[in-house]
């Protein structure tokens, strides 16, 4: 789709290729290939503009030293790309721990986001990285949580106060990924409950994936703070749209970064990945949201005015079969709905 606009920039994110993927399910696809596929993808003479990144084996690991992150940027900057966001791999089974748990599980949490800073600030230092923030989430089970609602969001609170710290020395920014498989982070209003008891505005922010908040308005592991009214569903399209106003206006104004994804109302996971939303691809004809309508009522303030707070926006399909993601087409495809959202939401620098 051809425009004028030059921001926000199309990224794409590389752990499709990992997450979901592994002994129980298929067989990762490595960096090079993700790249490839990528710099490869095209509509009307447009391209994406970059990629963002987990900082995980076995595309990158957590403790590269500089000759790795060099050859890194060498590698993403030969395909006419750039990075954006990085994925800090705080997770126990990627050498994390849970945001709420024992002091050696905090630390090792803690340990993962400084080390995603680090890898984040040398790519920035190399001229490969402009911009984008470093993701984390609480690392813990909605159901270890409700153990104790008020103290754990108080525990998850101090750990990413702490992460704060660290990554405002790096000269960094957190983005916190609302999705309904973290604890303390599996609706809309423990969310916004995590992110004010932080009280970090100016470091931590929300990550919103499309896919992933579309299930916060149907109340998935907290009933009680479902946005549609009990008649009322996916498919009724004003109760969609006011359902999604209640959502945005709570979460937009610490928004940071923002993840285009398509939904169909259902949960799903593979391999070693919690339940959690079902990506879809763009033109999945269960897809629930119009993208390019619905991406504005994050993209947009209450008065309909851009909020450029999200520089760059990346596409997030996570558990597609590998056939899927190694066919072209999937990615022109994504491209495409990428480049309908910039023309309607972008801007020219």
């Amino acid at each position: 789709m051809a425009t004028t606009n030059t921001f926000p920039k199309l990224h794409n994110a590389m752990w499709p290729g990992i997450v979901g993927k592994g002994p129980d399910s298929e067989p990762p696809i490595d960096l090079d290939t993700m790249l490839e596929l990528t710099a490869n993808a095209e509509v009307d003479g447009a391209r994406f503009d970059g990629v963002d990144l987990f900082l995980s084996n076995p595309h990158t690991p957590i403790d590269a030293d500089d000759d790795e992150i060099q050859a890194l940027a060498d590698k993403v900057q030969a395909k006419g790309l750039v990075i954006g966001s990085c994925v800090a791999p705080v997770w126990e089974p990627t050498g994390g721990g849970s945001a709420m748990g024992s002091s050696t599980e905090r630390k090792a949490f803690l340990d993962a986001v400084r080390q995603s800073c680090r890898i984040a600030g040398r790519l920035k230092a190399l001229g490969v990285r402009p911009e984008g923030v470093i993701r984390i989430d609480s690392s813990c089970s909605p159901a270890d949580w409700a153990k104790d609602p008020a103290g754990n969001t108080r525990r998850i609170a101090e750990t990413f106060r702490q992460a704060c710290d660290i990554a405002a020395d790096f000269g960094e920014r957190l983005a916190a990924e609302g999705e309904i498989c973290w604890g303390g982070m599996h609706s809309w209003k423990a969310m916004l409950d995590t992110l004010e008891a932080t009280d970090r505005p100016d470091v931590i922010g929300f990550q919103a994936d499309m896919a992933h908040t579309l299930l916060y308005t149907m109340g998935f592991n907290a009933p009680e703070h479902r946005l549609f009214p009990p008649d009322k569903d996916l498919d009724d399209p004003e109760a969609l749209d006011a359902a999604l106003k209640t959502l945005t206006d709570a979460l937009r104004p610490w928004t940071i970064d923002f993840h285009v994804a398509q939904n169909d109302g259902t949960v799903k996971g593979e391999g070693s990945h919690d339940k959690t939303g079902r990506h879809c691809l763009p033109d999945d004809p269960g897809g629930k949201l119009d993208i390019p309508r619905h991406a504005g009522a994050w993209l947009r303030d209450e008065h309909g005015e851009l909020t450029k707070a999200c520089t760059h926006i990346c596409w997030d399909g996570c558990m597609f079969p590998n056939e899927q993601l190694m066919n072209p087409q999937t990615w022109n495809s994504i491209l495409g709905t990428m480049l309908k959202v910039r023309a309607q939401h972008g801007w020219v620098a």
